[in-house]
């Protein structure tokens, strides 16, 4: 298996346009990822949480093609976890994924002996800043700074 992740997307007011969906199919069918479990929760004003069923997401939205993308792998209690992260009245998609692309190399890094000592993610945010900071360092033209 290549690396398993998950990810809490929150949709505030519970508004779900559906524009991202097509993309993870996407990415589905050309196989980078594994769709381990969609699950879809809502943290009500009260601050409990109501697993929602594709259905209850509006009729706008087709959700047809994500139907029995569910392996058991998300219980109740991982879905109160992932509302944690939710501001009171808004819905959230959990999506579990297998990273597929990763499977292979894996695989060839185990059979040389190599393992995986460490691993994490930087935020998006983070990573911009980096990059703008480093852009404000470059002269126009691309040479050096020292330079």
């Amino acid at each position: 298996m290549g690396p398993v992740d998950y990810v809490v997307i929150e949709f505030p007011g519970n508004r779900m346009t559906g524009e991202a969906f097509p993309l993870l199919v996407d990415l589905s069918d050309r196989g980078i990822i594994r769709i381990i479990d969609l699950a879809f929760v809502r943290k009500e004003t009260d601050g409990s949480v109501v697993g929602l069923e594709a259905r209850d997401l509006g009729g706008e939205i087709d959700l047809s093609v994500f139907e029995g993308a569910s392996s058991g792998v998300l219980d109740q209690g991982d879905l109160d976890e992932a509302a944690h992260a939710l501001d009171p009245g808004n819905a959230a998609a959990v999506l579990v994924y297998e990273n597929l692309w990763a499977a292979p190399l894996a695989r060839a890094l185990r059979r040389g002996g190599a393992q995986l000592v460490a691993g994490g993610r930087i935020p998006v945010q983070a990573l911009l800043a980096a990059l703008d900071a480093t852009e404000e360092t470059v002269p126009p033209g691309g040479g050096s700074a020292a330079a």
